[in-house]
């Protein structure tokens, strides 16, 4: 693609995020971009349909007062310790803007957006190589006079670190911001979410969304929890660049959301049960599948090389995820859908292997 002559110099070297593909040509399974295969609440269509978009003539309320306060009550916090942003990755842009003054430090496999916010806001990437058996080692990141950020459980692998891992980075890096990155945080077994720890640490920031769980991709809202003065400088960029961030419809569909606890986490616990069928699946036919902890599962085998694998799934009408990356390009990353979606994925791949 060319670029104009007139593009900022600054950003002609820029590599774009690559989002999951959206193809429009047939109907697909669609595995790849880690979405609900779950409608979202009951209340959200209620309140769209019928309470907001006759007003959608007005701005929305650019303080969120309705969705901070919903929030603030799921997690036991004060409004003052919310922001809310136009999903999780304009939390995150905002975070290494408002924090990656000496630069910021992430893993060398995580989510591929990190790089890019590092780039386009100018900020000096620090990359730590995950172990061999793809685990984030705490200990690479102690002391490093920088800020960090880190997906836990981390993308694509789904694996995770403790809330006590949590709690040294805080204690080692105390002149920096440590982000804790939770999209996929409601779907672990194991108790990993650090929002609690907020109240101990004036230097944690954690970021959650309301794409993963909460059935609510399209309507792109996501949020930070940390101390008021993090949450501060979080405001004073959002206020600076686009106050009105998150629409009225979306607000609305977030605070009926986040209050249906009991639908969220019913559907949560299919995808748990999903998650391990069709990892037994998989390992019954040879493949090694990652211990994941989200949303998704990655999975290799020697019988069929990532990227074929990625191919000859989406000729079969289900897509995954592939990644290039040197270390990661046997894997596909599977997103956990409903039953009959990962029966209908087991079964094309035990013809794809064999054939």
């Amino acid at each position: 693609m060319v670029m104009s002559s007139f593009f900022n110099e600054n950003f002609k070297h820029l590599t774009p995020y690559t989002p999951g593909e959206q193809p429009q040509d047939k109907r697909y399974v669609k595995l790849n971009t880690n979405e609900s295969p779950f409608p979202p609440a009951p209340g959200v269509l209620k309140v769209v349909n019928e309470a907001e978009a006759k007003n959608l003539r007005l701005y929305s309320d650019p303080e969120l007062k309705p969705l901070k306060a919903a929030i603030a009550e799921t997690f036991s916090v004060e409004p003052a310790n919310v922001f809310i942003g136009n999903g999780s990755d304009e939390c995150l842009n905002f975070a290494f803007m408002a924090f990656g003054g000496d630069g910021m430090a992430y893993p060398d496999i995580s989510y591929g957006f990190y790089p890019v916010f590092a780039a386009v806001n100018h900020i000096e990437s620090d990359v730590k190589p995950l172990t061999t058996d793809f685990r984030i080692k705490v200990e690479d990141y102690f002391g490093i006079g920088k800020s960090l950020v880190l997906a836990n459980p981390n993308a694509p692998t789904g694996l995770t670190i403790s809330r006590t891992d949590v709690a040294a980075l805080c204690e080692k890096n105390p002149s920096h911001v440590v982000i804790i990155d939770e999209a996929y945080v409601d779907f672990s077994e194991e108790p990993v979410s650090a929002v609690g720890l907020t109240k101990t640490y004036k230097n944690l920031l954690v970021v959650q969304t309301f794409s993963k769980s909460r059935s609510l991709a399209g309507a792109r809202v996501g949020f930070a929890i940390g101390d008021a003065a993090l949450i501060q400088d979080l405001e004073t960029i959002k206020f600076s660049t686009n106050p009105y961030n998150v629409n009225r419809l979306s607000m609305a569909a977030a605070v009926e959301a986040i209050k249906d606890q009991a639908y969220t986490f019913s559907n949560v616990k299919k995808i748990q049960e999903n998650r391990k069928y069709t990892t037994e699946a998989l390992e019954t036919l040879g493949f090694m599948v990652l211990p994941s902890q989200a949303n998704f599962i990655f999975v290799r085998t020697n019988k069929i090389d990532g990227g074929s694998l990625y191919r000859r799934l989406k000729e079969e009408g289900v897509l995954v995820r592939h990644f290039e990356s040197e270390r990661i390009r046997d894997f596909v990353r599977i997103t956990i859908g409903s039953r009959e979606d990962m029966e209908m994925l087991v079964a094309k791949i035990k013809g794809i292997i064999s054939a």
